[in-house]
């Protein structure tokens, strides 16, 4: 591509590194990274509990868990969006 020429992508040029793009998307919508963080937070207390489960089948366990982790990701979904509706439609932007 010559110099001279325009650049397809002028708004991608413009970040400056993944990360930025990462916090700037974190900042957009908070909520999903908490439901992620808390959806991992969930499966690796599982994995632990799965080891010191008692006398809990096998089964029923990995059914908690899953239910568990699903519910987290779920509420945090709807918080997310709960929050968005609140900051559009009940505290206007300054336009």
């Amino acid at each position: 591509m010559s110099p001279s020429q325009e650049s397809v992508y002028p708004e991608y040029e413009t970040e400056t590194s993944q990360t930025s793009r990462l916090i700037r998307k974190f900042k957009e919508t908070p909520f999903v990274p908490i439901g992620m963080g808390g959806f991992v937070a969930v499966v690796a207390y599982g994995l632990y509990k799965l080891k010191h489960r008692g006398d809990t089948k096998m089964s029923l366990h990995l059914i908690h868990m899953r239910v568990a982790a699903q519910g987290f990701a779920v509420g945090a979904l709807t918080c997310g969006v709960l929050y968005s509706m609140f900051r559009d439609y009940v505290v206007k932007p300054k336009e």
